[in-house]
This record gives structure tokens, C-alpha cells and sequence, in this order.
């Protein structure tokens, strides 16, 4: 197949790629823009796979080719249909690690074929190494920490952390130096790669589990960084386009959380999320001591009988007892007796960007009555019932009033100011931030202590019998 037909069907994908970006904006388009880019990256393939280059003079077995793309596609979908939304914050992780390994794989194995490359293959190569090492040790220790398998979810810290971060960024940096000025040297890029494994760990380490998605939406990023550069190595041009796509947007969405969680993008690209603790926060017992008020459904569906405005606050607690398809039940409920019902999202409520979107869309709630922060915070105040179904440090009024607190700054979604809050938990252990939550013990809110699923199910029961 000629150059000019390969090039043409890469615009083409390309073109598809950013029409199912844009279609991924919106729960209404989201899975047209899935399948647009599903198509974009087929026909990305097939151009690849009729390029002479690639299967000329029996470079390549079409054989083991063809091998390679149903093993992946068995694993892939396999994956796909088994995975639970839960764990989808886990899944981008493991994505986002095979985008970064196989970006360093193959700008190895370019270097290893010989022959004396240009200055720009040879440069693409050291950043491909640097980045895709970095980027698949740090999703590897992000996914970890999310499945809970040996490294604990909150931060980790040790003297020097940040000195030694910067050495071993100069480290990897001179190593690419030298992988430059001899690319024969296949020992150099080996090193270059065991040094930005290393700094990939230590860069994900000091992130715990409330700032996770931040670091996804920059892993994300990294892992399009790579592929743009493993492009420039193989003088692909849909590998340069769609990497700088995937880098770029994900550079956006960090941008994004760390507006929605106060927090500095210098520290984030130094693995320094989160503001150091000043102060000796309080403990639970002097927060709770006395001062919770457990209520049962029959007492919270006596609220909603009154109540003209409710506002229902999904967290990870929602997500992990299922309860998605419940919550909307209720809401159907209440909206069938007159009360004004909304959904009040934070930006990094759960373990990935969108991932309470992504869980209320599945259940078929009306993306108009999904709130964003900005939104919903003024409207608190003309809230009857808040009811919060598995949040926790999102709702943790301390990060406007307590400077020592570890989420201190962190914008908040502003429950404390309703009416009444009804809070859904199985019990006060704390969130990520591993703080207690001074909101539980407030004067205007109730505890309704059982699963997320369970609750809401006694909630819809008690409110068809009020």
C-alpha cells in the first residue's frame, strides 16, 4: 500500500479520535465517542499492518501478528466484561502501565536492531525510556495502592524524599545523554530504565488514597507522552498524534484536580501531593465523644416527607456497596411525591475522575440532574435534607476551617449548610485522608449506620410506608 494511502487513512483515524474525545464529554455521546474511537484505532491497525515496511521482506510474521492481536483482544475483553465499576480506577491504572512499558519496550528493541540512528530518533528514544518507565512503575504502585495488595493508601514518606527524586531525575537525564551520544550501548538505556523504574516508585509513594485521582489523570498523561515519543522513534505519525492527544488531555484533566482538590501541579509532577500537616489534628474521640445521633429509615423518611428540596452526595461508599441503581429508585420515589431532587458531584468523589458520573449514568439517572461543586455549593443553604451516601472527605468541613488538617484547602461540597444531612455509613472510620469528620458529629446531622445498598432499599421501604 502506498505512503500517501497510509498517511491519509492515520488522518482519518485521527480525525475519529477527536471526534470520540469530544463525544466522551457527554454520558449522552459518551459511548458513540468509544465507538468512534474504537473505529479510529482499527483502521490505525490495518494501515499499519499494510505497510510494506512492516511485513516486507518477512521482517514480520503475519502469523504471530495475528497471534498478538487475538491474545490481546481475548485479555482485553475478558477484562472488560469481569471488571467492576469499583475497581474501573484500578483498570486506567493497569492501562495506563502497559501504554508506558510497551512505549519503553519498543524504543529498546529499536535500539537493539543496531544501525546509527539520527539525533531525534535517539533523543525520542531516551524520553521514550524515561517517561515509560516512570509512567508503568508509578501506575503499578498506583494500582496497588488502590487494590489494597501490599503498600498502604495513605501517603509515604522518608527523609530526603524529594532531594533524591531530583537526583535520580538528573541521573536519568545524564544516562540519556549517554544513550545519545552511543546508541550502540544497549547497557546505558538499560540503566536509563532501571533509574526511571525507580523514580516512577518513589515519584507515586508520598500519594494517598484522597489525591489518587489526580495522579491517574497524570499518569494518564505520561502514558500519551510516551506513545507520542515511541512515534518520533518508529517515524510513525499516528503514534505521534494520538500520544500527544492522550498527553494533552490528560494534562487538562490533571490541571482540572488539582483546581477541584487546592492542590499545586509542580507538586504533583514532584510526587509532593497533599499540604504537610502543621499541626496535631484532632482525634476521633474528641470529635465524636458523645455528640453522634444515629437515625433509622423511618426517622429520615418522616424528613423527606417534609422536605421540598433533597440533594443526594454519592461517594466511594456507593460505589463499592453497588448501590447506584437504589439511589435512583429512591430518587424516583421522592420526585413522584413533588420533592425536587439533585445530585451533587464532586470532582474527585471516588478513585478516578468521573467515576460517580460514570456509575449514576449506568444506573440512568438524568445527566441535567447531576450537579457539579460550583454549581450545587450555593444552593445548600435551600436544601432541606442533604443525604450522603459513602463520602467522607469531600464533605469534611475541616478543610475550610482547620489550616492543620491534611485536606486543608481543599475545596469542598458544602452539605454542612443544609437543613438536615443524613449520613450513610457502616461506621466512623475515617476516609483516605484518614481524618475525622467533624460534620457526623454536627447538630443538624444524622448517622444511618448500615451497607450503602442495604440502606437505601430501608429508606425506599420506610417512604412508601410514611
Amino acid at each position: 500500500m502506498s505512503a500517501v494511502f497510509i498517511d491519509l487513512t492515520y488522518l482519518l483515524a485521527s480525525i475519529l479520535f477527536i471526534f470520540g474525545i469530544k463525544g466522551l464529554t457527554h454520558p449522552r455521546t459518551a459511548v458513540r465517542g468509544n465507538l468512534l474511537g474504537a473505529a479510529g484505532m482499527s483502521l490505525a491497525v490495518a494501515a499499519t499492518l499494510a505497510d510494506r515496511e512492516v511485513l516486507g521482506a518477512g521482517a514480520l510474521s503475519l502469523g504471530h501478528i495475528a497471534a498478538g492481536v487475538g491474545l490481546g483482544a481475548a485479555v482485553g475483553a475478558t477484562l472488560a466484561l469481569r471488571i467492576q465499576m469499583t475497581a474501573m480506577p484500578q483498570m486506567v491504572a493497569l492501562l495506563n502501565a502497559f501504554g508506558g512499558g510497551a512505549s519503553a519496550l519498543i524504543a529498546g528493541a529499536v535500539l537493539s536492531t543496531g544501525g546509527d540512528p539520527t539525533a531525534q530518533t535517539a533523543v525520542a528514544t531516551v524520553a521514550s525510556g524515561i517517561i515509560g518507565s516512570v509512567t508503568f512503575f508509578g501506575s503499578l504502585v498506583a494500582f496497588d495502592k488502590l487494590q489494597g495488595l501490599l503498600l498502604p493508601d495513605r501517603p509515604v514518606h522518608f527523609p530526603a524524599q524529594q532531594a533524591i527524586n531530583v537526583l535520580l531525575g538528573v541521573g536519568a537525564l545524564a544516562l540519556g545523554a549517554l544513550v545519545v551520544g552511543d546508541p550502540g550501548d544497549l547497557t546505558n538505556y538499560a540503566r536509563l530504565v532501571a533509574v526511571g523504574s525507580v523514580l516512577g516508585v518513589l515519584l507515586t509513594i508520598p500519594i494517598g488514597g484522597a489525591d489518587m485521582p489526580v495522579a491517574i489523570a497524570l499518569l494518564n498523561s505520561y502514558s500519551g507522552l510516551a506513545a507520542a515519543s515511541t512515534g518520533f522513534v518508529l517515524d510513525n505519525n499516528i503514534l505521534i498524534i494520538t500520544g500527544s492527544l492522550v498527553g494533552a488531555s490528560g494534562l487538562i484533566l490533571t490541571r482540572i484536580m488539582c483546581k477541584a482538590m487546592n492542590r499545586s501541579l509542580m507538586n504533583v509532577l514532584l510526587g509532593a501531593i497533599g499540604p504537610d500537616v502543621v499541626g496535631a489534628a484532632a482525634g476521633a474521640d474528641d470529635v465524636y465523644a458523645g455528640r453522634i445521633k444515629s437515625a433509622a429509615p423511618e426517622e429520615v423518611a418522616m424528613l423527606f416527607d417534609g422536605a421540598r428540596r433533597v440533594v443526594v452526595v454519592p461517594g466511594y461508599g456507593m460505589a463499592v456497596a453497588q448501590a447506584q441503581h437504589q439511589v435512583r429508585d429512591l430518587a424516583n420515589l421522592l420526585e413522584s411525591r413533588g420533592t425536587e431532587v439533585e445530585f451533587a458531584i464532586h470532582p474527585v468523589a471516588g478513585r478516578m475522575p468521573g467515576h460517580m458520573n460514570v456509575l449514576l449514568a449506568e444506573a440512568d439517572v438524568d445527566y441535567d440532574k447531576l450537579r457539579e461543586m460550583d454549581d450545587v455549593n450555593p444552593s445548600f443553604a435551600q436544601t432541606d435534607v442533604s443525604l450522603v451516601i459513602g463520602a467522607n472527605d469531600i464533605v469534611n468541613p475541616d478543610a475550610r476551617t482547620d489550616p492543620s488538617s491534611p485536606i486543608a484547602g481543599m475545596p469542598i461540597l458544602d452539605v454542612d449548610k443544609s437543613g438536615t444531612v443524613v449520613v450513610v455509613k457502616r461506621s466512623l472510620s475515617p476516609g483516605f485522608a484518614g481524618v475525622p469528620n467533624p460534620l457526623f458529629a454536627a447538630d443538624n446531622t444524622l448517622m444511618l449506620f448500615a451497607d450503602g445498598k442495604q440502606a437505601v432499599l430501608d429508606l425506599i421501604a420506610a417512604v412508601k410506608e410514611s
